[in-house]
């Protein structure tokens, strides 16, 4: 049975369906008008771009679970709502702040990009996945935003298989870019779907905002001794006693 974390992972990816367009479209387009390998260098490049999402989310998944503290979890609860919401006012064009990050995201891309051009024109399917793996690295915030909601579960595999849904999520979009189905792309280009994603982006943070807090709240809350022990005069988390040393 699928869990309600895949489905929202799924959701996200399909939701930023409009801003995968913008970003990916035109390589994904290239590669199948460009290239000489068919379909077969089309879909290998998404399985490479997938393949890329789920390592990325595997590895911040273990860095996030070696760090045992409550404290962190919540660190991370808060930025990925915080990235989604920012993600939501980035595609309705109501805020600008997202492209700044993905500006400082643009400085470690450079080397990929110059690796991923080496790959052009794609003739093999393994050209295409190769540059698929380099593609999924390139700087944008709806893959940072699924990252950090992704490294909230703080487990390698559960991690990765998020990333994994999230990638799955933006492939109709990516798709239609791949084969060209034009009426398919403009209606993912209208703003009319582009501010409906934007609120759902922005009321799944507002929401995420919301369980964090109340989550966090009954973390910090002071656990209350047992009444009984309180009326025996005995402290609430007393050691037992060591009956040797009588």
């Amino acid at each position: 049975m699928i869990s309600n974390d895949m489905l929202a992972a799924l959701g996200i990816g399909l939701a930023g369906a409009g801003h995968c367009l913008g970003m990916c479209g035109g390589i994904a387009a290239a590669i199948n008008l460009g290239g000489k390998g068919g379909p077969a260098t089309t879909f290998a490049y998404h399985a490479g771009r997938l393949s890329s999402y789920a390592l990325l989310g595997a590895l911040l998944g273990a860095i996030a679970g070696s760090i045992n503290l409550a404290q962190w979890t919540m660190v991370l609860r808060y930025l990925a709502a915080l990235l989604l919401i920012g993600m939501g006012l980035s595609i309705a064009d109501w805020w600008r702040g997202m492209s700044k990050l993905e500006s400082v995201g643009a400085k470690l891309w450079r080397p990929v990009q110059k690796l991923s051009s080496q790959l052009l024109p794609v003739r093999h399917w393994s050209q295409g996945y190769l540059l698929g793996l380099c593609w999924g690295l390139m700087p944008c915030g709806l893959i940072y935003s699924a990252l950090a909601w992704s490294a909230t579960a703080q487990d390698m595999a559960r991690s990765g298989l998020l990333m994994l849904a999230f990638g799955v999520g933006t492939l109709p979009a990516m798709l239609t870019t791949s084969f060209g189905a034009a009426r398919i792309q403009a209606l993912l280009r209208r703003r009319g779907l582009k501010l409906i994603i934007a609120v759902f982006l922005i009321v799944s943070g507002l929401w995420s905002l919301m369980m964090t807090f109340n989550h966090g709240s009954h973390l910090n809350r002071p656990i209350a001794a047992d009444p009984q022990e309180q009326q025996d005069g005995v402290p609430a988390h007393r050691p037992p006693m060591d009956h040797s040393q009588h």
